[in-house]
């Protein structure tokens, strides 16, 4: 007798399945995929900041603004050189949108009416050749744009010391090179007078022997 139930009757109907069955047969892959190693660029460097931004690129001829991508901006310090460079990467395709050495002299300053933004100069190599821009960023929160220009100027203020002291050094090394040189001239001078004076005073003697009378 069949029954009016919908649910027991489907599963009255329903054939008998092995799923569950291992019938033992092994399918291999059809394409073997080889772990590959991507660089970056990065590996030798500390990040000394990450935050995510959009940057705009000021535009000289259309006299604009232009966006060029949202993602992650980070501060990058070398392990060996110390040398600090900014650099921004798109999002999704990871394409570089901003790549600068942070130099003494970069001023970070905000954006008029947009306290959630700043500008800057730099000499930017993220097309493949150094370009003068002029580069606008903005972030999501007040604090991190602070963060930013903050860890910026600090990171210039910090490389200006360093240049001041190693170029102080220079010089008092300069100094004490002088000094030697000047030093070593005179007792070269000294030892050719004492040479010359010598030279006169067994001149004179023989001289004196000359006119000795046999």
């Amino acid at each position: 007798m069949a029954s009016n139930d919908p649910e027991r009757r489907d599963e009255e109907e329903a054939p008998e399945t092995a799923d569950d069955e291992d019938t033992g047969a092994h399918v291999a892959p059809i394409v073997r995929l080889e772990e590959v190693s991507v660089t970056t660029g990065e590996e030798e460097e500390d990040v000394l900041l990450d935050l995510k931004a959009k940057l705009y690129r000021f535009d000289k001829e259309g006299n604009q603004w232009k966006e060029r991508g949202t993602g992650s901006v980070k501060l990058l310090k070398h392990k060996e050189s110390g040398k600090v460079r900014l650099v921004m990467r798109q999002a999704k395709t990871l394409k570089i949108c901003a790549n600068h050495l942070v130099i003494p002299s970069i001023k970070m300053q905000e954006h008029a009416g947009n306290d959630k933004s700043c500008v800057w100069h730099a000499t930017d190599f993220s097309d493949g050749e150094l370009k003068d821009e002029m580069f606008c960023i903005r972030f999501g929160s007040v604090e991190n744009c602070k963060k930013f220009m903050e860890k910026v100027e600090s990171i210039a203020e910090d490389l200006g010391k360093n240049e001041e002291k190693e170029s102080e050094e220079t010089a008092s090394a300069a100094g004490l090179l002088e000094k030697l040189s000047v030093g070593e001239e005179s007792k070269s001078e000294e030892k050719s007078k004492d040479e010359a004076s010598t030279a006169q005073t067994t001149e004179e003697k023989k001289s004196d022997d000359d006119k000795k009378p046999e």
